[in-house]
């Protein structure tokens, strides 16, 4: 039985996928990718991470405001409800991503954090799953969780081991993406090692991110069979077994249930 590939965040709506879109695409399924959830980042790109799940069967949507564009809860006085709108439509499966970013800092922190409470805020109202970024922000980004406790994932995590047992305890599931092949991973890699496979989700955060041996080129879904086996070998499990467990997975969270054709 074929064990279908389940890309579980990628950015198909971003701008270095212009020329050949809809061409890479249509080609996923034929290369074992049966499932994408196409994330967005601000108000513009819930509109075409929508559009492309309406086009494509495998595709689905998530929508939010990224920590980065969070200055839009200012500019966009009914950003809320237009979250809200989005979220109740079929294809649309979570919120995200939000979350904090403390590497750069041209994006006010405070801002952020208060971006990231009133989407958690949104989603457990709503009962949908988050879609979580952190980067340099794991303190503040964990006690924000800990406060409203919503259902999701924190994805591409680059976090501590200690720390997998927190967001573990919270309920979350964690994602990996092809940062887990790097010669630097280490740190990733015992991140990875300490999540059950239960709750492990496989990602390629695509345009970026693409693994070994391709580090550096355009990443996209067909190349998480680099990322699949890497975290096999960790896991001590073949890769059709990480690929179908971290597929059953995705569905889980993002409630999926109409499975393809197999």
């Amino acid at each position: 039985m074929k064990q279908w590939i389940f890309d579980s965040h990628a950015h198909y709506d971003d701008s270095r996928f212009d020329e050949d879109r809809h061409e890479l695409l249509a080609s996923l399924p034929a290369q074992g990718v049966g499932y994408v959830m196409n994330v967005a980042c601000d108000l513009a790109s819930c509109s075409q991470a929508l559009q492309l799940a309406n086009q494509y069967e495998f595709v689905y949507a998530a929508a939010g405001i990224h920590p980065q564009a969070a200055g839009e809860i200012q500019t966009v006085p009914d950003y809320r409800e237009r979250l809200r709108k989005y979220l109740k439509q079929p294809k649309v499966r979570a919120l995200g991503e939000i979350g904090l970013d403390y590497h750069y800092e041209d994006f006010p922190r405070e801002l952020q954090r208060k971006a990231f409470a009133q989407q958690l805020e949104l989603a457990v109202e709503l009962d949908v799953p988050v879609i979580v970024h952190d980067r340099d922000a794991h303190q503040d980004t964990l006690e924000l969780l800990k406060k409203y406790r919503p259902k999701g994932i924190v994805h591409c995590y680059t976090g501590s081991a200690p720390m997998v047992k927190d967001i573990l305890e919270l309920g979350l599931y964690i994602g990996f993406t092809g940062v887990v092949t790097f010669k630097n991973a280490r740190k990733v890699l015992e991140a990875a090692a300490s999540v059950p496979l239960d709750r492990l989700l496989i990602e390629t955060d695509c345009p970026y991110m693409a693994p070994e041996p391709v580090r550096g080129r355009r990443c996209d879904s067909s190349l998480l069979q680099y990322t699949a086996a890497r975290l096999a070998q960790l896991k001590g499990v073949s890769p059709e077994e990480l690929v179908k467990a971290t597929c059953e997975n995705a569905c889980r969270v993002y409630r999926i249930e109409d499975r393809l054709p197999v």
